[in-house]
Formats: C-alpha cells, structure tokens, sequence
C-alpha cells in the first residue's frame, strides 16, 4: 500500500502464480499520481486467508473479498486492475457491483464470456492446465521442484520475482490453495454480461494462452467507454515485462475516468 490516504484507492489483484509483489511498479507509479494503491495477496496465497476447502475459491467468494478490502479502506468506490486470475475477478467484480467500481483494468484475461464465444468458435483453445490443476496434483508439483511454475515465468521477468513466487508456492498447503482457484473454476460463476464501467484491456501478442480473437471478442461485452491496448513482442506476464509501460497506462486510465 502506497500513496496519500485521501487519495482516490487503486485495488490491484495479481495472477497465478504471482502474488501482489507483481505491481511494485505500478502501485509506486499510482501513489506518485496522488493515489492510494493497494495490491493484496489474494485468497489463497497468504497464511492468513487459506481455506482449506475448494469450494471456498469460487468466483463469488474471490468477488466479496475484493468488497471487503474496500470496505476495510473505506472506500465506497475504487478503481480495479487485475491480471491473469485476478483479471477474471476484475470482471466479475466490475459486473456485479458497478457502483463501486470507478473503472476497471484488465491486463491478459479477456472478458469472460469473449472468451466462451471464442472457444465455441474454434478460435481459442482452453489450456490443459486448466482441467488438470487440483490440490491433489500438489505434491508432484513440488517433487519436481515446481519446474512447471519456473518456466513458465521463464526470464522475462525479474529473477527475484521468480524466487519469491516459487518461494512462496513450495508449501503444500500453500501451493493446495493456489491451485484450488482452478479446481474451483465453474463456467457458472464467470456467466457475466456486459460491463458498464469505463475499462481498459491490455493484450499482448505473446500471450501462449489468449488468442487475438478472443481479445477482439472482448469488446462486444463493454458499454462504457472502452479501450483496449495491443502490446507487440510482450508474453503473458505484460506487468512485469513491460512495467513503465503498463503503469503509464494504469495511471491514465484512472485519471481519465
């Protein structure tokens, strides 16, 4: 957390297998334009907020912890931006209660129902890792020394970074947690409509997972003023491989709401 309290409030929410060291840049970048912003180790990734239960990851339970951190700020609107898992809770958020949220920011996931349209027109697959990550998978992970995790965070990122993730993941119960937002997954939950915040999507074409259609699709599912950034020779982790430039785009997102 960082920037002056009476500033209007960021809330940031990382992906997997991240946690909120992902917006260093982008909460110093948010607090030096006069915001208050908090990035938050979300369900799961933090000893003290670990149910133990899958059920306990739904989308609906991701949504109301992200209500209760801004109600603990006292907040009664806030500006959202999530990426990869966090992004879908970014959405989902933004759609049941856009009252609250003054504009949102999604960096890599798509709307979610952009996403269905493009899997039912054979433009996007869905990820293997998707079907296969349960808690029960844990204990391999680990065995292999979360090789999984390691590459696919490969060198595009800060070193540190990385050690701090995997650090953070090579606990059972931790790395249980994490994957249990996958076990979880119920297309139910992410059976949104349209978005009526103000929004900003950022792709990047070298994202493995999410194909330019899909992006593409996203914007049929936003009334608000909308606008969505193709970022060219950046892969999936766009916030860490790209900082300056996804904080320049966050703060004038917020700034032009």
């Amino acid at each position: 957390m960082d920037g002056p309290p009476d500033g209007e409030p960021v809330i940031l929410l990382h992906g997997f297998p991240e946690n909120s060291r992902q917006w260093t840049a982008h909460v110093a970048a948010l607090a030096e334009a006069g915001y208050r912003a908090v990035a938050v180790d979300q369900r799961g990734y933090s000893p003290g907020a670990r149910p133990a239960e899958v059920e306990a990851y739904r989308m609906p339970h991701l949504v109301q912890d992200v209500l209760n951190v801004a109600d603990a700020l006292g907040a009664d609107r806030f500006h959202l931006v999530g990426h990869d898992w966090g992004g879908s809770v970014a959405w989902c958020t933004a759609f049941t209660s856009p009252e609250r949220v003054a504009t949102l920011t999604s960096f890599s996931t798509p709307h979610p129902r952009a996403f269905a349209d493009a899997v039912r027109e054979g433009a996007q697959a869905v990820p293997d890792y998707h079907r296969t990550f349960t808690p029960d998978g844990a204990e391999a992970m680990l065995r292999d020394d979360l090789t999984w995790i390691r590459d696919a965070l490969g060198s595009a990122i800060p070193a540190e970074h990385v050690q701090e993730y995997v650090r953070r993941l090579s606990h059972p119960e931790a790395l249980k947690a994490v994957l249990s937002w996958f076990a979880a997954k119920d297309p139910a939950d992410v059976a949104i409509g349209p978005i009526g915040v103000p929004s900003l999507y950022v792709w990047s074409d070298g994202d493995p997972v999410v194909r330019r259609r899909t992006a593409d699709l996203t914007a049929k599912w936003v009334t608000s003023p909308y606008r969505f950034v193709a970022l060219e020779g950046i892969g999936h982790w766009i916030s860490e491989e790209a900082p300056e430039l996804t904080s320049r785009l966050v703060v004038e997102h917020v700034r032009g709401s």
